[in-house]
């Protein structure tokens, strides 16, 4: 089983992007699909997470900004990001949950900035 994000890139603030992550592989089942993010010297936090029925959690600081949505049939979730500031500059990650283990994805860098 495979993790493949992208999407990523560099936008300026107050722009959008959209993060996708596909995932491949011999797959049975998969369960809750998220997003967190990094800094570097920082600890990798959660941006989101979103249930094979479609239920989300957000962290507040993405709240309101950021929506996770997931098409089970291409066993994809997606990260749209609205609204970005520079503060949201980081690698993107994405975790799910294959075959009930936990997969991750290489990860995609986001710059906002000006």
């Amino acid at each position: 089983v495979q993790l493949q994000a992208s999407g990523g890139g560099l936008v300026q603030p107050g722009g959008s992007l959209r993060l996708s992550c596909a995932a491949s592989g011999s797959i049975f089942g998969i369960g809750v699909m998220g997003w967190y993010r990094q800094t570097p010297g920082k600890q990798r936090e959660l941006v989101g997470t979103i249930t094979h029925g479609g239920r989300t959690n957000y962290a507040d600081t993405v709240k309101g900004r950021f929506t996770i949505s997931r098409d089970n049939a291409k066993n994809t979730v997606f990260l749209q990001m609205n609204s970005l500031k520079p503060e949201d500059t980081a690698v993107y990650y994405c975790k799910s949950y294959v075959n009930w283990n936990e997969y991750w994805g290489q990860g995609t860098l986001v710059t906002v900035s000006s």
